[in-house]
């Protein structure tokens, strides 16, 4: 688990993807401590040390046939519901599994808000009803859905804001092959705004 504290009333849990805690969840984790928020990212792998980009199969393999959404969600749900009486605002940010973990946990009343970036997955759970506002982001090109297909059926859900932004998959990773500078500015842009619109927390600057 990587933690940034700053005894802050706010808190943002981190979810990761299939790589685990790497460098670009340290990066995130890092983004927003310079904020002064308190920041927790679990290590949802049953400990194990991340994965590199070039294990990709192996890693999503190890994610789906020993990890799972039930169990790593079953974690993620944990540290929520063991932060939301310390601190007067909770919100949870996903990648790709993460945010897909992220869209599960809009529905448990554990956290404020639930952001999340690409998660494909959210596809096999529309029958979420989120009950905080939930902002998701969406690449322009993806190789295992149908994005505009996904995002109708969203909007169909009251409390979410969907954003789809040019890129692939991984477009907010700097230290991915996809990352788009243009692409992930816009979209911590718009967390910035959907921080500011549920009053979660006063700040300085930008995200």
């Amino acid at each position: 688990m990587l933690t940034y504290i700053h005894h802050s009333d706010t808190v943002i849990v981190i979810l990761h993807e299939i790589y685990g805690l790497d460098e670009h969840i340290m990066d995130v984790c890092e983004r927003f401590s310079k904020y002064e928020m308190d920041v927790i990212a679990p290590n949802l792998m049953n400990g194990r040390e991340p994965f590199s980009y070039d294990q990709e199969t192996t890693a999503y393999h190890y994610f789906m046939n020993t990890v799972g959404f039930e169990s790593a969600f079953k974690q993620a749900k944990e540290v929520l519901h063991n932060v939301r009486h310390k601190y007067k605002k909770v919100y949870v940010l996903g990648y790709s599994v993460g945010a897909t973990l992220a869209w599960l946990c809009s529905q448990t009343g554990l956290c404020d808000v639930s952001i999340g970036f690409y998660g494909s997955r959210i596809r096999d759970y529309l029958e979420i009803k989120p009950k905080c506002p939930v902002l998701l982001f969406f690449p322009s090109e993806e190789k295992s859905f149908d994005v505009d297909e996904l995002i109708s059926r969203l909007n169909n859900v009251s409390n979410i804001q969907v954003e789809k932004l040019p890129g692939e998959h991984g477009f907010a990773n700097r230290f991915s092959r996809n990352y788009n500078e243009q692409s992930s500015s816009k979209a911590y842009k718009e967390i910035q705004s959907c921080i500011k619109e549920a009053s979660i927390l006063d700040y300085k600057g930008e995200i």
